[in-house]
């Protein structure tokens, strides 16, 4: 598989939306292209709106630069190389939440954004929902 389709990401936020039960946390969760343009979205009942947004720009940020949104925030600290990065494509997040999504040959095939929780919370989420890949 090279490219991501719309049953592959609807495995992704199933997934995603039973780590999240199993936790106990309301989550949102969005799965984007290697662009960063969304594919699929799945509100869970009682998530924050506020998440909505962060759930998208931290799945764009692990699409755009194919690490964990995590990994790009350990960067981007004042005095750091690419400090104030997240104000760059339109707005990017910096903590952990957002991961690539990549084929078993380790081709990119997008990203998937989670928020709603406390961080720990959201990667975990986004680490179960991964894995639906």
């Amino acid at each position: 598989m090279s490219t991501l389709n719309l049953e592959t990401a609807t495995r992704v936020l199933t997934a995603g939306r039973e780590a999240a039960r199993q936790i106990g946390v309301a989550m949102n969760l969005a799965v984007v292209d290697p662009a960063g343009n969304l594919v699929a979205f799945s509100r869970m009942d009682g998530a924050w709106l506020g998440s909505i947004d962060v759930a998208l720009r931290k799945a764009k940020t692990s699409a755009l630069f194919p690490v964990p949104s995590s990994a790009l925030g350990e960067l981007s600290q004042p005095g750091g190389q690419i400090y104030g990065i997240e104000g760059t494509n339109g707005g990017l997040v910096s903590f952990g939440g957002g991961l690539p999504l990549a084929a078993s040959d380790g081709t990119v095939l997008g990203a998937i954004g989670v928020s709603g929780g406390m961080v720990d919370q959201d990667v975990a989420v986004a680490e179960a929902a991964a894995k639906a890949v």
